[in-house]
């Protein structure tokens, strides 16, 4: 059973990812709507990944006899100032991320909540893993800055990535 405190603050990530996925989702149409459809792919399919990790702490949640108490979700930005910027600011949403993944992480320790700490442990390589994935978009949007081309290659790059869901949602509902 979870303690209130950490329902709390599960329900809380629950919407954070939720939003995540949001921001993504509006960062894919801010890309479409600018001739980049590799890109607007790459944020859909981010957008994606961040629902599913809602799901898995919803699951989560209600198996362990929580809670469930869904919130508003609020608008994310809509415009941004070229490529660089909208992969500058998800690098930071993705660090925000990883810095509450890491504090729920130490709310559980300090509960002695050891259900919660393993499923966390999941989110906590998954971090690394977002911000490495975002870091090497923006090396290489630094690396073309303004060249057409360049941006053209990557746009094509960025486009053949596909949505997995992971595994602990194969079998869910």
């Amino acid at each position: 059973m979870l303690s209130k405190a950490m329902n709390k603050s599960l329900n809380e990530q629950v919407t954070w990812e939720m939003y995540s996925g949001y921001l993504y989702l509006g960062m894919s149409a801010y890309f479409q709507e600018t001739g980049l459809p590799g890109f607007a792919t790459w944020m859909r399919a981010q957008a994606q990944e961040e629902l599913s990790h809602a799901m898995l702490f919803y699951n989560f949640i209600l198996g362990r006899g929580g809670n469930m108490k869904l919130a508003a979700i609020d608008a994310p930005p809509a415009r941004y100032k070229n490529s660089l910027d909208v992969f500058t600011k998800t690098l930071e949403h993705e660090r925000s991320v990883t810095a509450r993944i890491n504090k729920l992480v130490g709310q559980a320790r300090k509960e002695e909540d050891y259900a919660t700490d393993i499923f966390l442990q999941w989110f906590v390589t998954e971090q690394v893993e977002e911000e490495e994935n975002v870091t090497d978009v923006l090396n290489k949007l630094k690396l073309v800055k303004a060249d057409g081309q360049g941006l053209l290659m990557l746009d094509r790059e960025l486009g053949a990535r596909v949505f997995t869901a992971p595994d602990a949602l194969a079998g869910s509902t």
